[in-house]
C-alpha cells in the first residue's frame, strides 16, 4: 500500500473553506505539544493563551484594539492579492503612516480646531500611500518585482522612524528616551467604550470592511481587479488598464496601512515610539489568506490574530513563557495554512501495492 498525490479535476470548494479550519486545529495541537515540552499543562497553556485574555469585558475591548490595525492592513492587502499583486510592504507603509501622521500631530496638537484630527488621520493615510507609490512606479515602469521592492522598503521605513524619534521628533523633555511628546486630546482618537482603550480605529476598520466588500463584489472596478488577478492577458485583451489597477491596488493598500499606523499612535499609544508595530503588517498577510481574501473572513481572522497577540502577552505574564511564543503561533498558523491549501488542488489517494509479475523459469519449469 502506498500514498499517491494526484491532481484534482477541479479545485475543491469544500477544502477552500475547510483549509483554514484545519490549519487552526493543527496549530492548536502543535501549541499543546509545545506547552508540554516547556513543562506546562497543555490544556492550561491553551486556556491561558486563547480563553483567559477574553474572559471579561475589558479583554474583549483589548481584542478590538489589537484587531483594528491588522484589519485595516489586511483589507488593503486583500485587494492587492486579488489582483495578483504581491505587496509585502504593509509593515513599512504602516510605519510611514505613523511617522508622517505624528509629524502632523505634533505640529497641530496645540490647535483647538475640529479639523485637526481628521487632517492628522489624512496625513497618516497619505504617508502610507506615498510609500506604496514607490513599488507601484517601479513595477509599472521598470518591471521590478513588487515582492522585493516592497519588503525592502519596510526596513527603510523602520530606520526612518528610528531616525525621527532619536532626532527631530524626539521629546526635548522626555529624559532622552527615543519617543515624541505625548499627543494632546485634540489629536487623539476618541474612546468608544468608557473605561477601556477601545478607540475609533476599530470603527474605521469595520468601515473599510463594508466599503471594500461592496467595491469588490458589486462594482466594475472590483470585477476588473479579479480578472487581472486570474488572467492578466485576458484583462489586457478586454481593454482593462492594468497599470491603473496596479496603482489603485497598491495605493489603496498603502493608505489603509498608513491609516492603521496613525490610528495606533493617536489611539492606544498616544505618541510616536520605536515599537509602533509588533509586526501588524506581516501578520496581516496571514490574516488575508486565512480569511480567504473575503471581508468577513478577514474580520474573523483579524480577531483570531489579535487573540494570538494577547495570548502571547498573557503567556509571558502568567506562565513565564517568552513573548516570542506568539510569533511562533503565527508562523505555525501560516505553515499549516499553506500545507492545507495544497489539498485544494490535490488529493491523497491510498493505492494498493502492485506485486511484481511472476515469469516462468524455463530452465526448471517452475514459476518464480
Amino acid at each position: 500500500m502506498r500514498i499517491a498525490i494526484e491532481r484534482r479535476p477541479y479545485d475543491s470548494n469544500l477544502m477552500k473553506y475547510l483549509s483554514p479550519v484545519l490549519a487552526i486545529v493543527l496549530t492548536l495541537i502543535s501549541g499543546g505539544l509545545i506547552f508540554m515540552i516547556q513543562g506546562q499543562d497543555p490544556w492550561a497553556g491553551l486556556y491561558t493563551f486563547f480563553i483567559l485574555p477574553v474572559s471579561d469585558s475589558y479583554g474583549w475591548s483589548e481584542l478590538g484594539v489589537k484587531a483594528a490595525p491588522v484589519l485595516l492592513c489586511a483589507m488593503g492587502l486583500s485587494v492587492c492579492y486579488r489582483a495578483n499583486i504581491w505587496n509585502i510592504g504593509a509593515e513599512g507603509q504602516l510605519l510611514m503612516g505613523a511617522l508622517i501622521g505624528s509629524w502632523a500631530a505634533l505640529s497641530w496638537m496645540d490647535s483647538s480646531s475640529s479639523w485637526v484630527l481628521p487632517a492628522v488621520l489624512a496625513c497618516g493615510a497619505i504617508g502610507g500611500l506615498l510609500w506604496a507609490l514607490i513599488p507601484a512606479v517601479l513595477k509599472n515602469h521598470f518591471n521590478t518585482n513588487e515582492i522585493l521592492t516592497s519588503i525592502m522598503l519596510n526596513y527603510i521605513a523602520l530606520n526612518l522612524l528610528l531616525l525621527a524619534v532619536h532626532g527631530p521628533l524626539k521629546d526635548p523633555h522626555g529624559f532622552n528616551f527615543p519617543e515624541s511628546a505625548l499627543f494632546t486630546d485634540a489629536v487623539t482618537l476618541p474612546i468608544i467604550m468608557e473605561g477601556t482603550r477601545l478607540h475609533l480605529g476599530l470603527i474605521l476598520g469595520l468601515f473599510a470592511v463594508a466599503t471594500l466588500w461592496v467595491v469588490m463584489a458589486r462594482t466594475f472596478l472590483g470585477f476588473q481587479l479579479k480578472v487581472i488577478g486570474l488572467d492578466a492577458s485576458a484583462g489586457h485583451f478586454a481593454g482593462y488598464q492594468q497599470r491603473r489597477l496596479v496603482y489603485f491596488s497598491l495605493l489603496l493598500c498603502g493608505a489603509l496601512a498608513g491609516l492603521a499606523g496613525i490610528s495606533e499612535v493617536t489611539g492606544p499609544i498616544g505618541q510616536l515610539v520605536p515599537s509602533v508595530s509588533p509586526g501588524y503588517g506581516y501578520a496581516a498577510i496571514i490574516v488575508a489568506f486565512l480569511g480567504r481574501l473575503h471581508p468577513v473572513g478577514i474580520l474573523l481572522a483579524s480577531l483570531l490574530m489579535a487573540l494570538v497577540y494577547m495570548g502571547g502577552e498573557m503567556g509571558q505574564i502568567d506562565l513565564g513563557l517568552p513573548l516570542a511564543l506568539g510569533s511562533l503561533f503565527q508562523g505555525m498558523l501560516l505553515f499549516y495554512l499553506l500545507a492545507c491549501d495544497f489539498l485544494i488542488s490535490y488529493r491523497l489517494r491510498i493505492q494498493p501495492s502492485v506485486k511484481p509479475m511472476a515469469f516462468p523459469d524455463t530452465s526448471t519449469g517452475v514459476s518464480q
